[in-house]
């Protein structure tokens, strides 16, 4: 692998033994692998996963490029967030890069939101950790320009419960509630929260 070429990273849950999602990661680190390193020989995930047997719910981080380097399993506590605010920011992220500087800068600059929600040519993206959905007359949706095409969202798409919609912060007040996900929380219903 190129050193200049960055390496990507796939977070699988694994919870009491089980590994969660896996189709979902393999087919995006396959696409990854494919559009990023013209490479089309699959690496079968599974085959490089050992799930710890003990039942807590561990982040399992996979580091690769053309090929897998790491693997690790990390005991997972989940981040509280109440507090969200929206700022503009023209970050690209549309493969899932280990390298998350631009996202910690953003963070450091805002100590007093527990997340940003990045707004991207007047529309409404992701968090820095999470794809978003919010909620209107019986449906949810989620933006339909993501910075990154999560594995949640894929998956709450394929079934239905996602709707695709561009969404601007003007339209916020249309909407009733809102949920964060991504591979470690699912679909977290925020219960408490506020969006400057």
């Amino acid at each position: 692998m190129s050193n200049s070429t960055p390496l990507l990273l796939e977070t699988i849950r694994i919870e009491g033994g089980v590994i969660h999602n896996l189709p979902y990661h393999q087919m995006r680190m396959s696409r990854s692998r494919e559009h990023l390193f013209h490479t089309f020989s699959t690496i079968d995930l599974s085959a490089h996963l050992q799930a710890p047997d003990t039942q807590g719910v561990y982040r399992c981080r996979v580091l690769y490029g053309q090929e897998i380097e790491k693997v690790e399993y990390l005991p997972y506590t989940p981040k509280s967030i109440n507090r969200l605010k929206i700022i503009a920011s023209d970050i690209e992220y549309r493969y899932k890069y280990a390298n998350r500087e631009n996202f910690e800068n953003l963070l450091k600059a805002y100590p007093d939101a527990d997340d940003i929600i990045i707004e991207k040519n007047g529309l409404l993206t992701d968090t820095t950790i999470a794809n978003i959905a919010f909620y209107k007359e019986g449906k949810w949706y989620t933006p339909k320009r993501p910075l990154l095409e999560g594995t949640m969202r894929a998956k709450f798409l394929d079934k239905g419960i996602l709707h695709l919609k561009d969404i601007s912060k003007t339209e916020l007040n249309d909407y009733t509630h809102v949920a964060l996900i991504n591979a470690m929380i699912g679909f977290k219903i925020l219960n408490k929260f506020t969006i400057e």
